[in-house]
């Protein structure tokens, strides 16, 4: 199927299960979820694969084991191309519409080392002016970070703020931006995504082979 938009209903179904989020309402409205969320996600993914590669569409269940919170499905279906270990390009619909986003989602203890040291170098400004430009052009700095200064940096280190970072993630909100509901849609997923890819590049280039 080609990809026209993510339709009203969409929004609609999170709307009713973030009421709703039991076994019951999902199986009296998983035709919605297929037709409405799961199959327009799936054609978007289809279209940007030559681009970016495969997409994994994440499950809806939620993993319990060890929540607190024992609803059974995620309030949101996120879209996610691997560039590299837990780094790469995102998209999900939810009830608050749509969010296209990129970067390191997590960090592992050698993967952090080595991206702080590259934060700490000189390369750390080419990283900084990235971002900045991002920033600027109204995308957001996401990300786990630390509320104290990170062993071994001082707390006047000229991107103290980006050492803190524990996972580096800059996102575009679209919302409910009437281009979400057209093939429009696909356009601007693909901008954003080839304008993330010289942060990718850099983060991929500091991680441990």
């Amino acid at each position: 199927m080609a990809f026209s938009g993510i339709p009203e209903a969409a929004f609609d179904f999170y709307d009713d299960l973030e009421v709703d989020n039991s076994k019951t309402f999902w199986s009296d409205h998983k035709q919605v979820y297929d037709e409405a969320v799961r199959a327009p996600m799936q054609a978007l993914a289809d279209a940007l694969a030559d681009d970016f590669g495969p997409a994994k569409l994440f499950r809806p269940n939620r993993d319990l084991r060890f929540a607190k919170d024992k609803s059974p499905y995620k309030t949101h279906q996120g879209l996610f191309v691997e560039a590299g270990t837990a780094t790469g390009w995102y998209l999900e619909v939810s009830a608050a519409g749509v969010r296209s986003a990129a970067g390191c989602y997590h960090a592992d203890a050698a993967a952090l080392r080595a991206i702080r040291a590259g934060i700490d170098s000189p390369d750390g400004a080419e990283l900084q002016r990235l971002i900045d430009g991002f920033v600027t052009r109204g995308w957001k700095l996401g990300g786990d970070e630390l509320k104290t200064v990170p062993r071994g940096y001082a707390k006047d280190h000229p991107r103290i703020g980006l050492l803190r970072k524990r996972s580096l993630v800059l996102s575009q909100d679209y919302g409910f931006a009437e281009f979400v509901r057209s093939a429009e849609l696909l356009d601007r997923v693909r901008s954003d995504w080839e304008c993330a890819r010289p942060l990718l590049d850099w983060i991929l280039a500091r991680l441990p082979r």
